[in-house]
């Protein structure tokens, strides 16, 4: 078993994608017509797991406690900070450096460095 897919809710499509895509560097994976609104997905390129950005769902609560991985974590803070993404760190901690970040529509990550 494998999780394939997490939705994330977002309240504009194509501002998400930019976010996802330019400010994170993950790769859309699909953009399809589905009958509740677009099927976007976006994954880091090794990822097997996909961020489905979702309008559809207003009522949903931002999500929280992912954690993604990535190098290099103060140029990836500066070009978040360039994106208007709410950030805090990097800091070090015991187990290694970490960078927390709200995108535009307040779903919270961790992002420890590699």
């Amino acid at each position: 078993m494998q999780i394939s897919t997490v939705t994330v809710p977002v309240s504009d499509q194509d501002a998400a994608l930019d976010f996802y895509t330019r400010a994170l560097g993950m790769r859309m994976r699909t953009d399809n017509p589905a009958p509740m609104g677009r099927w976007l997905t976006v994954a880091p390129s090794e990822s097997g797991t996909s961020l489905l950005l979702a309008s559809w769902f207003p009522e949903m609560a931002p999500i929280g406690g992912l954690i993604l991985t990535a190098p290099g974590l103060d140029a990836l803070a500066e070009r978040l900070a360039g994106y208007g993404a709410a950030t805090e760190g990097p800091s070090d901690q015991p187990w290694g450096r970490r960078l927390l970040v709200h995108d535009p529509f307040g779903n919270g990550y961790v992002v420890s460095e590699e």
